[in-house]
């Protein structure tokens, strides 16, 4: 076969050069071009005369940086050595920005230097921007849904879309899943009304709505056609009819682009749809000038589906913890207490974590002989499973203080409650899982005696400050937390000055910030005894909270601060009875003539029969001593005492029977009534409304 001629070789040459599917270029030692092939010309956008002996970078425009190629082409014809460089620029014919693969290689003279350089650029943006959109997704899935909250996560999804694929995105949701439900059906041809979860721009604001606010789209608007059809939709923005009325029905909207330019090249609206639920939708506007592609359609769509999943979550989350909040909200104490022995202020900060809502609670009892009860617990755990324990407890409570159980029986009753629910939890679970915990703390204070008789199953001891201004931590004996079983509690009893100030909380406010219990009381006592707060209890809650709180709680914190009155002997009378009947007419006299003193001398009547059968009945039924007291309070008290331990009760008395009515009788004319045990016997006790004002 014989040898194709020199010419022929070199014109097929020539043709391989123009024709090569890539673009090749030739430039001389001083980066000048000499050769370019077809696909180069295209790329540049001007024909080879023109560009022949002209610097590179001649016809780049000024907004595409070149440096870099140039840089890489002195360094082939310094080093005589090949480079391989990679840059990202749109191509100087184009709107859109390329990867660029760039092969540079010496082209030596026949002396052995460097006359030229050719170079070889293949466009791989196909294959960079599917390394973006899986880069973007990776990032997604680490970003998306870091924070439950449902603000917060829509600040994410705006964060990951701008400035990388739009320059303007929103993400709008239904009031109802800002709230926890879930959002209804839309009505065909009907405004949609969404509220603006979160919204991130470049320079350019393009937003006319605040966060936080509602805004209306009209039935033809890319985001309303979105959300009723559950379809992604693609518009090209500005010239295309429906974008440009939808800009036109918001003035303010309209007026913004404006400003800033005016030119919006297309419009990309995704649903948030998750679990087949329409939760709002999130808007990308772009103002350069290559319009969303297929890719950018399909990538938007991918990361709306999980942020969607994510807001359903964060939505999920809300409605729970919503729910735990309302049920707990329902179950601690509304308003003050009816109760004269201390002036209180309460309380109660809920977690701001995922852990959801705890289990901490506070209460303030009314009772018996002008007393009151303070108590604050702790279950161990969150949600609404201890909400619902703390409300069980929290009953539990209510109902032995009504039956005047000293602090260290009550919690041994409460003790043996909470092993009871953790027998229930555990049937047929070996595991445990489900146990319950508990720690309570309860006290006593008598104003008349000015004392104060506490017991705490493992919560941590009260504070209490003194008039002088120190400030102490009361000395109780902590005993295991509730649901332990077979170990006793300690009471502490002691005297407390009228006008102290005792401060009772849960672990959540101590260990908020150093985590350590210690530090943090030590800081309680200092808020608690600083003169520069406010006098005033609610002023002084305030503060304990502000000084010890994080701006985000990891645990609740419930608190009481009771600040104690006294009631003073002019307010109370006391006579030991003989145990004889005459002595019933004279506790009635004593008690008509102490009214009188009081002023209350309208109560004689009823005061009278109360005496006169709870007296009787002590005579007849107790054993000695008896002792009458009146307690002048905001209700006016009657109390017998006697030292036999066994209760009266109601009973219905038959026609011909003689007696079995006193106590009945006592019930209808008195507000309340009870028995409260003593460590010598019972006093029966009952209350009488006073009229407004009369209570000192």
């Amino acid at each position: 076969m014989e040898p194709e001629p020199r010419d022929e070789r070199r014109a097929l040459a020539e043709q391989a050069f123009r024709q090569a599917s890539f673009s090749m270029s030739v430039f001389d030692a001083q980066q000048r071009y000499l050769r370019l092939n077809e696909v180069a010309c295209q790329v540049m956008g001007v024909d080879e005369a023109v560009l022949q002996g002209q610097p590179f970078p001649y016809g780049v425009p000024d907004d595409v940086s070149q440096q870099g190629t140039l840089i890489a082409l002195r360094d082939v014809v310094a080093r005589g050595k090949p480079v391989h460089y990679e840059s990202f620029t749109r191509a100087p014919s184009g709107i859109r920005e390329h990867a660029w693969n760039l092969e540079l290689w010496p082209i030596f003279t026949e002396s052995g230097e460097v006359g030229g350089v050719g170079m070889a650029a293949f466009d791989s943006s196909e294959q960079h921007w599917a390394r973006q959109r899986l880069a973007v997704l990776d990032e997604a899935s680490s970003r998306l849904g870091r924070s439950l909250d449902l603000w917060r996560t829509a600040e994410e999804l705006t964060e990951l879309i701008v400035p990388r694929f739009a320059e303007f995105a929103s993400v709008d949701l239904f009031d109802e899943v800002l709230q926890g439900e879930e959002p209804g059906l839309v009505p065909a041809d009907a405004d949609v009304t969404l509220r603006r979860a979160a919204h991130f721009s470049t320079s350019r604001d393009l937003s006319v709505i605040a966060v936080g606010e509602s805004d209306t789209y009209p039935p033809f608007s890319p985001p309303a056609r979105a959300v009723r059809t559950g379809q992604a939709v693609l518009s090209c923005g500005n010239g295309e009819p429906e974008f440009d009325r939808w800009m036109a029905s918001v003035p303010e909207r309209a007026s913004k682009l404006h400003a800033e330019g005016g030119v919006v090249t297309s419009v990309l609206a995704v649903p948030l749809i998750a679990r087949g639920t329409t939760l709002g939708v999130t808007v990308l506007f772009r103002v350069r000038e290559d319009e969303f592609n297929e890719d950018d359609f399909t990538l938007a769509k991918e990361l709306a589906g999980r942020a969607a999943l994510c807001v359903d979550n964060a939505r999920r989350y809300t409605r729970e913890r919503n729910t735990a909040l309302a049920l707990q909200a329902s179950l601690l104490p509304h308003g003050p207490s009816q109760q004269s022995a201390v002036d209180v202020a309460t309380r109660y900060q809920p977690t701001d974590t995922r852990a959801g809502v705890g289990g901490d609670w506070f209460d303030v009892i009314p009772l018996s002989g002008a007393r009151v009860g303070l108590v604050v617990g702790d279950v161990v755990g969150h949600g609404i499973q201890a909400s619902a324990t703390m409300g069980r407890l929290r009953t539990a409570v209510q109902t032995l203080a009504d039956v005047d159980l000293p602090p260290d029986e009550l919690l041994a009753h409460l003790d043996d409650l909470v092993i009871r629910l953790n027998g229930d939890s555990e049937i047929g679970r070996p595991d445990g899982v489900g146990e319950t915990g508990a720690t309570c703390l309860y006290a006593v204070y008598d104003p008349i005696s000015r004392t104060l008789t506490a017991a705490s199953a493992g919560h941590p001891s009260p504070v209490l400050v003194l008039p002088d201004g120190t400030s102490q931590m009361v000395d109780i004996s902590v005993g295991p937390v509730l649901g332990v079983g077979g170990l006793p509690f300690e009471c502490l009893e002691m005297e407390v000055p009228e006008g102290s100030l005792l401060a009772l909380y849960s672990d959540g406010l101590v260990e908020a910030t150093e985590h350590d219990p210690d530090v943090g009381i030590e800081r309680l006592r200092q808020v608690l005894t600083d003169p520069s707060v406010g006098a005033g209890l609610e002023d002084r809650c305030d503060e304990v909270l502000r000084a010890l709180l994080p701006q985000h709680p990891a645990d609740d914190v419930a608190l009481v601060l009771a600040r104690t009155r006294a009631l003073h002997a002019d307010h109370v009378a006391v006579w030991d009875l003989e145990t004889d009947y005459p002595v019933v007419a004279e506790a009635r006299r004593l008690a008509t003539a102490q009214l009188e003193e009081w002023g209350l001398g309208e109560f004689n009547f009823v005061t009278e029969l109360v005496v006169s059968e709870l007296v009787t009945n002590a005579l007849r039924y107790g054993l000695e001593p008896i002792q009458l007291r009146l307690i002048y309070d905001r209700t006016l008290i009657c109390e017998v005492s006697d030292s036999n331990s066994t209760s009266p009760h109601l009973r219905r008395a038959r026609i011909f029977d003689e007696g079995g009515r006193g106590l009945m009788l006592v019930a209808q004319l008195t507000t309340k009534w009870g028995t409260r045990h003593t460590a010598t016997g019972k006093t029966i006790w009952t209350e009488q409304a006073l009229r407004p004002g009369s209570a000192w």
